[in-house]
């Protein structure tokens, strides 16, 4: 209910009026200044967190959505997201740097979406596309 299916929706030009909550995942391919992403929607749902390690292989980036006005689960999000830090599967201790951003945005109206994903392309390329 955070709002990562209306994101994804936005972004590929869908109708957001109807969203159920995702009971598993949502794959989503974004097409953006030349690069495809393909984008995993997984559910957020207490009974589904368990299965997000399934999805961590040959992860390049990580978007974390929040609902800043649902403030009763600020806590719980903060928590999910430490746990989510320290499996193993994302390899985050062969990562020399963390590169980070909160950006906030509407999942409705679209604002900020674009600053969002932009700031994660150029993050994802200057790591994979390298000179050698």
């Amino acid at each position: 209910n955070a709002g990562k299916t209306t994101i994804l929706k936005k972004f590929n030009g869908e109708d957001i009026n109807t969203i159920s909550p995702t009971l598993g995942f949502n794959i989503k391919t974004l097409e953006h200044r030349g690069f495809k992403l393909n984008m995993w929607d997984v559910g957020g749902q207490k009974s589904l967190r368990s299965y997000w390690r399934n999805y961590f292989e040959s992860t390049d980036g990580l978007i974390w959505v929040v609902d800043s006005a649902d403030r009763a689960r600020l806590q719980d999000c903060a928590h999910e997201l430490a746990g989510l830090l320290q499996e193993e599967a994302l390899e985050l201790a062969n990562i020399k740097t963390h590169h980070w951003c909160i950006q906030d945005c509407s999942a409705v109206t679209g604002e900020n979406l674009l600053i969002g994903i932009d700031w994660l392309l150029d993050d994802i390329s200057s790591r994979i596309f390298t000179a050698d």
